[in-house]
């Protein structure tokens, strides 16, 4: 009765007569699990060894061949058959590598715990790679096992257009996309239209942007793009927007702007307040502020930007020699 030693078909926790691919596959998820980097409990660098040594006979044919025929201790030159052991005239086997350097080569110089291999590598965000990439080392029979992290498609944006009565008050935007999702084969693919709801808060200012992640079109090799919704003013008929101050463009005559006048100025709220400006002389690009009369503001909702004035004075087309003389006379030179 052969006396096998060490069992390296369970030190990587597989059957013996395991494939080629089968042994890698255990390599890579027993080295990734005991390495030391990773795996700080007490044994784990001694495990880490022993697995390396392991896959160093199991993925050497004429290594594995003499350990499933004469087990370790004929691999090792003890069982017997002269000249060296089972192995042939000179043959014993001692390992003599570095588990370190063995991961590292295996890896392909990578660092397996960055991007390659995700907890298990499992989840929506990886793929598997089928033999057209096999040039590339990638195929089925590549230690990474046959899969690599997708790539996610870049942000699709559209616009969110938004009166200033909206901003003023918040509102509820229902906004319907199309895209493709995959079919629960996994490859095809069908056109599907949903909602996406955006609750406008109070004050957003042009800009702003409202992300859904990864809601954009889907295919068997990518990551959906996150669809953007940015915030888009829509022209007002009245007024302009300063960031939470709004403009009102008081159109007076010139006579109103020599002699005074009071301006009706509305609000986004419906109301109007009086602004007097009797006693003064209003030139044209002239503004007056009125406090808390804007929009709210985006990080204070319950304060409020102002209602700014601006007066445009309005000339007229042409004045009588009457009336030349009478402004002649009246203003000062």
């Amino acid at each position: 009765m052969v006396k096998m030693g060490k069992d390296y078909y369970s030190v990587l926790g597989i059957q013996k007569g395991a494939s080629e691919d089968e042994i890698k596959k255990a390599y890579r998820k027993q080295a990734l699990k005991y390495h030391p980097d990773k795996n700080k409990s007490p044994g784990a660098e001694d495990k880490f060894k022993e697995i390396a040594e392991a896959y160093d006979v199991l993925s050497d044919p004429k290594k594995k061949d003499i350990y499933d025929k004469f087990g370790e201790e004929g691999l090792k030159g003890g069982s017997g058959g002269g000249g060296g052991g089972p192995g042939g005239p000179g043959f014993t086997y001692t390992f003599q590598g570095d588990p370190h350097a063995m991961f590292t080569e295996f890896f392909g110089g990578r660092n397996p715990f960055e991007h390659i291999f995700s907890h298990s590598m499992g989840g929506d965000d990886y793929m598997d790679v089928d033999e057209p990439f096999a040039s590339f080392g990638m195929g089925r029979g590549h230690p990474f096992g046959g899969r690599i992290k997708k790539k996610q498609d870049p942000p699709v944006t559209h616009e969110l257009r938004v009166s200033l009565e909206e901003v003023f008050s918040g509102c509820t935007k229902k906004m319907k996309i199309s895209r493709r999702r995959l079919n629960p084969d996994g490859h095809s693919t069908h056109t599907e239209d949903k909602i996406l709801t955006v609750e406008v808060k109070k004050g957003w200012k042009e800009g702003t942007k409202i992300t859904f992640p990864k809601e954009g079109d889907q295919t068997p090799n990518n990551i959906p793009a996150d669809v953007i919704f940015i915030v888009k003013d829509k022209q007002h008929p009245v007024f302009k927007r300063d960031g939470s101050d709004i403009i009102y463009p008081a159109k007076i005559s010139l006579k109103e702007a020599l002699c005074g006048c009071t301006v009706k100025a509305p609000t986004l709220d419906k109301r109007t307040i009086s602004l007097s400006m009797q006693d003064d002389i209003i030139r044209p690009g002239m503004k007056r502020r009125i406090t808390g009369e804007g929009l709210p503001l985006p990080k204070s909702p319950e304060r409020r930007g102002d209602l700014i004035v601006e007066f445009e004075v309005k000339f007229p087309e042409r004045l009588t020699r009457d009336a030349k003389d009478t402004i002649a006379q009246v203003l000062p030179s």
